[in-house]
C-alpha cells in the first residue's frame, strides 16, 4: 500500500493520463485544422464561382482557417503553460 492514497490514483497512471491527453488535444486540432482549412477552401471556392474572380477568395480563405487555427493552437498552449 505504500504511495497509494485513498480516493487517488498512482502518481504514474496521472503521467500517463497526461501523455494521453496532450496526444488526443494534439489530435483534435489536427482533425479541426484539416476540416476548417477544407471548408473555408470551398467557401471560397464558392465565393470565387460566384464572383468570378479565379483563386483570390478561395486561397484566402484558406490561408484564413490555417492562421486562425495556428492562432487558436497558440492560444490554447499559452493556457495550458500557465497552468504548470
Amino acid at each position: 500500500m505504500k504511495g497509494y492514497q485513498i480516493g487517488r490514483k498512482p502518481k504514474e497512471n496521472l503521467d500517463k493520463f497526461n501523455k494521453l491527453s496532450g496526444i488526443l488535444m494534439l489530435s483534435a486540432w489536427g482533425l479541426a485544422m484539416v476540416l476548417s482549412s477544407f471548408l473555408f477552401l470551398f467557401i471560397g471556392y464558392l465565393v470565387d464561382e460566384i464572383l468570378g474572380t479565379t483563386p483570390n477568395f478561395m486561397l484566402c480563405s484558406f490561408f484564413l482557417a490555417i492562421g486562425l487555427c495556428m492562432w487558436r493552437i497558440y492560444k490554447e498552449a499559452k493556457d495550458r503553460g500557465k497552468q504548470l
